[in-house]
């Protein structure tokens, strides 16, 4: 049975960026997800089904996800079969990221509730819905996961991290001056040895 390894962009990236980690598991199928799905609730449907079309004769799946990826995958797949996923600073806890944003905006959740969506200055659209959502779907990831995280990263603190990992008995890998968007060479090659350090199988 063939191995399949599954990688899922986050935020403004592609599905091509799979190809960065073919050379690291020659021979095996790596795939990237193109998907469209914006709210967890989207994810659902469309995750799924990517999953099992795509996995229906594959013996084992090794999942690869990134920032809002990592969180849409948590949230869609947790009742899949695969035998181990890596996170690359991965969105654990979001609620506490949407009202760190509220913060930010000085948006409280009453003006939420009442405007039902509030775009801010930094890009994202805050939805009464979707905090609404995430309170009421706690997380459930009963997968082997190993999480890439940079001590740098501004979006999830080290500690939300951690007590993430512990709550699912996660193993964290920090790279010192890592960003939440790891993309330099040197980043990118953290990555690789830490797949390579802690993937359970047998890896080039």
């Amino acid at each position: 049975m063939k191995r399949q390894i599954i990688y899922i962009h986050g935020k403004g990236g592609t599905a091509d960026e799979a190809l960065h980690y073919a050379p690291l598991f020659a021979g095996d199928e790596v795939t990237g997800f193109d998907y469209k799905s914006h709210t967890p609730w989207e994810a659902e449907k469309e995750f799924s089904e990517y999953f099992d079309k795509q996995t229906k004769d594959c013996g084992e799946v090794i999942l690869i996800a990134n920032s809002i990826g990592a969180y849409l995958s948590m949230a869609s797949l947790h009742d899949k079969k695969i035998s181990q996923a890596f996170f690359i600073s991965p969105i654990v806890d979001m609620e506490k990221l949407i009202t760190d944003m509220m913060a930010w905006e000085n948006i409280t959740e009453q003006e939420l509730n009442d405007r039902k969506e509030i775009p801010t200055k930094f890009g994202e659209t805050l939805s009464w819905e979707y905090l609404c959502y995430v309170r009421e779907h706690t997380i459930k990831w009963h997968i082997p996961t190993h999480i890439i995280y940079g001590d740098k990263d501004s979006l999830t603190s080290y500690d939300t991290v951690k007590a993430f990992a512990e709550r699912i008995s996660a193993e964290i890998s920090v790279m010192k001056d890592g960003e939440h968007w790891f993309h330099t060479d040197e980043q990118m090659a953290f990555i690789d040895e830490t797949i390579k350090n802690h993937y359970k199988g047998k890896i080039v």
